[in-house]
């Protein structure tokens, strides 16, 4: 097995970018070498000419190498839209091996590679191509976040239920307190709790929420 984590969310906006950097920090107080990785990022601005995501930028800053961008994203594209829209808007394939060759050199000068996903689970990349298929070919454990809000606990459990379905290890699940209104945010965490058949590796807790004193628990603190 390769050495780091994809992380995945059950939706896009649940915070994958702030858990994912929040990882690569971690392993890095432990001594480790880690590289953020963003194989696929829609949403970006044209900045001296080249377009730039600011999720890959901000898992650049928390990794500290000084890697080439295309490296760290290789494919990026302008608009905020389904990638496999995208892409067809430009007339390109997102390919398979393009994604694992640049993971593989990304391995080559760290000791982990921390990979975030673009939406969901299931986001299409192109025909016959989603993001599963990218977890896959990385062979990383997943890490999936849940954003906290109504509805939360079926995106969870039909999230974790098609990641174990595609053959990869689903390590654990990050709560993100997402939406400050949430109802019962507590209860909703012990449910996750009961019916999730990994452990919880922490929640990122909202301050405007008055319950977030028993909802926050610090990251990755029981290790990971």
């Amino acid at each position: 097995m390769n050495r780091g984590a994809f992380v995945t969310g059950t939706d896009t906006g649940v915070g994958k970018t702030l858990v994912a950097s929040a990882l690569i920090r971690a392993l890095r107080r432990r001594g480790l070498v880690v590289a953020g990785y963003k194989p696929v990022a829609a949403g970006a601005e044209c900045r001296d000419g080249k377009l730039r995501n600011d999720d890959a930028l901000t898992l650049a800053d928390a990794s500290g190498l000084d890697v080439p961008y295309c490296r760290v994203n290789p494919y990026c594209f302008a608009p905020a839209i389904a990638p496999h829209i995208a892409a067809a808007d430009r007339s390109v394939v997102i390919e398979l091996d393009i994604i694992k060759r640049e993971f593989n050199e990304l391995q080559r000068i760290s000791d982990a590679v921390v990979a975030e996903g673009a939406g969901g689970w299931l986001v299409p990349l192109g025909r016959d191509l989603t993001m599963a298929d990218v977890a896959r070919t990385l062979d990383l454990p997943v890490l999936m976040v849940v954003g906290l809000r109504l509805g939360c606990l079926n995106h969870a459990l039909l999230t974790a239920q098609a990641i174990q379905a595609s053959g990869v290890r689903l390590a654990g699940w990050i709560g993100s307190q997402v939406d400050p209104a949430m109802p019962r945010p507590v209860e909703n965490l012990a449910t996750l709790d009961a019916q999730l058949d990994v452990p919880c590796l922490g929640v990122m807790g909202n301050p405007q929420h008055p319950a977030c004193a028993d909802v926050s628990r610090p990251l990755f603190a029981g290790g990971f």
